[in-house]
């Protein structure tokens, strides 16, 4: 039940992010002063940035207080900012509405992720997971939808997040009424302050090698995500809708199988081996490595989705274990508060990726150059995630 009042909030959390990389075009065409990618990048890295300094506060209010609560407010908040950005007419205003954007949603996904590894505490946690996790990438290919909206007579990018916005509020008090917190655990021990929880997490070890395993291949997943669209349509000369569709459909309908393939095959790699999830995620990672390869020397369209499509696949291995590795290393009245400070870290690089990518782009710099760069690090995540030891 918790899963399936949870997959449309998560649906609408990323729908809420992916449309504005689908709707560039129009959008700039409509708020000149955006003036080159450099200044796309910072709209773009406004969000990031503000969600990554908030999710270890969202964090730690889900552990201490109500998940229940915070996840409701935080939709709530999201969907009224949604609805206010189609009221925005300067590059200003965007950049603040983008960041208000980042705060609302940053209360959210710790909150819910930690709810459900509550509800799921055997060999469910990993699939759990992976189904919350396909709401996001529904939400993303709805996302890669907008273009065509945006170029469509009589709406634009300007209904559509009128619309969603209006969505996530009147969805937001059925929510209150039906989603329940977990019972505790009759010994549970809540952290006594931030600085008490943010003392044990960073006390962990392997928690801080979670933590930049999280960072590392998130970097070119977010470039991939708010720059797809735009490097099809420069790489290829597709049009806005096209484009849009391509890049985003592609990755999240690979992303959606992976998930659900990589959740069922790392619950399954538990019953024999404690570090089953870090084998599973781990294959991802592997993947990641001519996809990227691939996306940065792709001679034609055809090549440059299936190297999306490569990608999609390792990211769902990935990103439906990383809540459920963190809970086999930390307790549970932190797991919030860790999954925010991963946001944190994962967040910050990759508000520099989107801000980084856009001026090597403005200053000539080659797809090719920049992806290898990509698989690289994603070379690196492999080493990183083997080193962590959970427990039995």
């Amino acid at each position: 039940m918790a899963v399936a009042l949870l997959f449309p909030v998560a649906l609408l959390n990323y729908l809420d992010r992916q449309m504005l990389a689908t709707m560039q075009k129009s959008m700039v065409e409509d708020i000149p002063s955006i003036t080159n990618e450099e200044a796309w990048g910072s709209v773009l890295a406004a969000f990031k940035w503000t969600y990554a300094f908030l999710s270890p506060i969202g964090g730690y209010i889900a552990d201490r207080f109500s998940r229940r609560r915070v996840i409701v407010f935080s939709l709530a908040a999201w969907s009224v900012v949604t609805w206010l950005t189609a009221h925005v007419t300067t590059m200003d205003q965007l950049i603040w509405a983008r960041a208000a954007m980042g705060i609302s949603e940053a209360f959210y996904i710790p909150a819910a992720l930690a709810l459900i590894a509550d509800f799921h505490t055997g060999g469910t946690r990993s699939f759990a997971v992976g189904v919350h996790q396909t709401g996001i990438y529904a939400g993303q290919m709805l996302g890669g939808l907008a273009g065509y909206v945006a170029d469509a007579p009589g709406y634009g990018w300007q209904w559509m997040f009128s619309t969603c916005g209006m969505v996530g509020i009147l969805y937001a008090l059925p929510l209150l009424t039906a989603l329940k917190n977990p019972p505790r655990p009759a010994d549970a021990v809540p952290v006594a302050s931030p600085a008490a929880g943010l003392k044990e997490l960073l006390g962990n070890r392997n928690f801080l090698l979670l933590v930049a395993y999280f960072t590392l291949p998130a970097i070119a997943g977010w470039v991939i995500r708010d720059w797809g669209p735009k490097i099809l349509r420069d790489q290829f000369s597709l049009k806005q809708g096209d484009a849009g569709m391509l890049a985003v459909f592609t990755v999240q309908i690979a992303s959606l199988i992976g998930a659900l393939a990589g959740g069922l095959l790392a619950d399954r790699l538990m019953r024999k081996n404690p570090r089953g999830r870090i084998y599973a995620s781990a294959l991802g990672m592997v993947l990641f490595l001519p996809a990227l390869f691939g996306l940065g020397h792709a001679p034609s369209v055809v090549l440059a989705v299936l190297a999306l499509a490569v990608f999609g696949l390792g990211w769902g291995f990935f990103d439906c274990n990383n809540m459920p590795i963190l809970s086999q290393i930390t307790r549970p009245e932190v797991r919030a508060t860790g999954y925010g400070l991963m946001n944190l870290v994962s967040m910050t690089f990759g508000g520099l990726g989107d801000k980084g990518y856009g001026a090597l782009r403005d200053r000539g710099v080659p797809i090719d150059y920049i992806f290898g760069a990509f698989a690289g690090v994603a070379l690196l995540s492999i080493f990183v995630v083997l080193l962590i030891r959970p427990r039995a």
